[in-house]
């Protein structure tokens, strides 16, 4: 594995186990649970799915996604780490206020126009190059988006949800491993 000057990860099912907290609110809005997929951006979905994204937001609950297991330990002892979400701006923000995060970047989706997210942006914003960062994710989107850049992608293989869609040394078991890629 490569060694990178910094990280940038998706938030849900990446370093927050949030899929419950994601599909609440839209099972509360009458979507049945089987219909809902993930890796989005939440503006499209809730458009392509007739849900009022307004009333989504006022029904997610940002206290009860957490970290996966080791992803706070992890995250504090990184020097360099962005976010690159799909995840509604406000979601997003307040998430990371409550874990107390501070990454050097974070983009959600109102900062691409609500349209799906670009690493090319935060890379940008970082002043860095896609050779000096490594991509953490768990979706093919994740994945397609470090593709479009040129910058290396790890499946967070912590998340349950991850296995089955890669194999291979860049899929990661545990949060853990992450540390071994900067440096």
């Amino acid at each position: 594995m490569a060694r990178h000057v910094a990280l940038i990860f998706d938030l849900d099912g990446t370093l927050i186990d949030s899929d419950d907290a994601l599909i609440d609110p839209f099972v509360r809005l009458g979507m049945a649970r089987d219909e809902i997929t993930f890796g989005h951006p939440i503006e499209e979905a809730c458009a392509e799915w007739g849900i009022d994204i307004d009333r989504y937001i006022e029904l997610y609950d940002t206290a009860v996604a957490l970290p996966f297991e080791g992803a706070d330990e992890v995250v504090r002892q990184l020097g360099r780490w962005a976010i690159c979400s799909n995840k509604h701006t406000i979601s997003g923000r307040e998430e990371l206020a409550r874990l107390g995060w501070a990454p050097e970047q974070a983009w959600f989706s109102s900062d691409f126009g609500g349209a799906a997210k670009r690493l090319a942006p935060v890379i940008e914003a970082m002043g860095l190059d896609a050779t000096d960062v490594a991509y953490v994710g768990d979706t093919e989107h994740d994945q397609a988006c470090a593709e479009a850049v040129g910058c290396e992608f790890y499946w967070a293989g912590w998340n349950p949800r991850t296995r089955g869609l890669a194999t291979g040394p860049r899929v990661l078991d545990t949060p853990e491993r992450l540390l071994a890629l900067v440096g």
